[in-house]
């Protein structure tokens, strides 16, 4: 049976912050994260959650947390809830699955994007200069092509509600410092080029991606999620047909219904029909099994 967490209301923790999708606690040595099923498209959370979102979202982030580590360090502590400090014990049913024991970082202020195939935002902005993020991309392209190389595209980190910019790297090495500019633009690509050549393997194309950086000290560290359906455009590779849009495993298939709306993407989001909640939930499941080989009883 799904089950569905909109919102965390745990009265003996203290409540950091609520995002599009996570509820922060802080509990003075460690930060305590839970990925709820409320969904966002648009830089909008929607009125109808998805089931067992969170927890597809979290197993998938700690699938890549794990392979990763050999590239760079993340913020994980631990994601076995009988670990957690025993303010949280009350609280063990809802927690168990979605949640994760982190460490305290300072998020940087920027998205570290990666885009491996030109689609969506990249693919506007390529129909209409030649360029995305500053670079100069191959003449002739088409929609959903993959490009000779992934390219870094970061953009800014705005606050809820409000969208992300797309930046050139220039701007970000700004707003950063050029030297922890450059070190995350090499490990998003790193990262990427990891992931998305083990989930080929898997029959997934990585078309893009997002990941978020932070500092522990001096230390950059990966937070927050890595290389899921909310942060990752995945494409089944027995599908893949560049030319136009591509079936996916990700939040796309509820980008397009919902661009068939007449809604102007500003909260509150349009109600959601059975039947697009219940084909969005089947498509990070299925994600989750092809890449982890595990549905974790979903």
């Amino acid at each position: 049976m799904a089950r569905i967490v909109r919102e965390t209301d745990f009265s003996a923790l203290t409540l950091l912050q609520r995002g599009k999708v996570r509820d922060m606690y802080d509990l003075k040595d460690a930060y305590l994260m839970v990925a709820t099923d409320r969904m966002s498209a648009f830089d909008v959370v929607l009125p109808d959650p998805i089931p067992d979102k969170g927890v597809v979202l979290t197993q998938i982030s700690l699938y890549w947390f794990d392979i990763m580590a050999s590239l760079v360090d993340n913020h994980v502590i631990t994601a076995d809830v009988s670990g957690y400090p025993e303010s949280c014990r009350p609280y063990a049913a809802e927690l168990e699955g979605r949640s994760i024991l982190v460490k305290k970082a300072r998020p940087l202020p920027v998205e570290c994007v990666v885009r491996g195939y030109i689609t969506g935002s990249g693919w506007k902005s390529y129909l209409k200069d030649g360029t995305v993020c500053g670079i100069r991309l191959p003449e002739g392209l088409v929609e959903s092509q993959r490009l000779p190389e992934p390219i870094f595209t970061p953009s800014t980190k705005e606050e809820l509600g409000k969208h992300d910019i797309n930046i050139d790297f220039d701007e970000m090495a700004q707003r950063i410092g050029a030297p922890l500019a450059k070190q995350v633009r090499d490990l998003s690509l790193a990262i990427y080029k990891k992931g998305a050549r083990i989930a080929a393997e898997k029959g997934i194309i990585i078309a893009d991606t997002k990941f978020e950086f932070g500092l522990v000290g001096d230390e950059v560290i990966l937070i927050d999620e890595v290389l899921t359906p909310d942060s990752s455009r995945f494409w089944p590779e027995a599908n893949y047909a560049p030319g136009g849009p591509q079936k996916s495993f990700d939040k796309q298939y509820l980008r397009d219904y919902l661009l068939t709306l007449d809604w102007d993407k500003t909260s509150p989001g349009p109600v959601l029909p059975q039947e697009v909640i219940d084909n969005t939930r089947a498509r990070y499941v299925e994600a989750l099994t092809r890449l982890s080989g595990n549905n974790h009883g979903l």
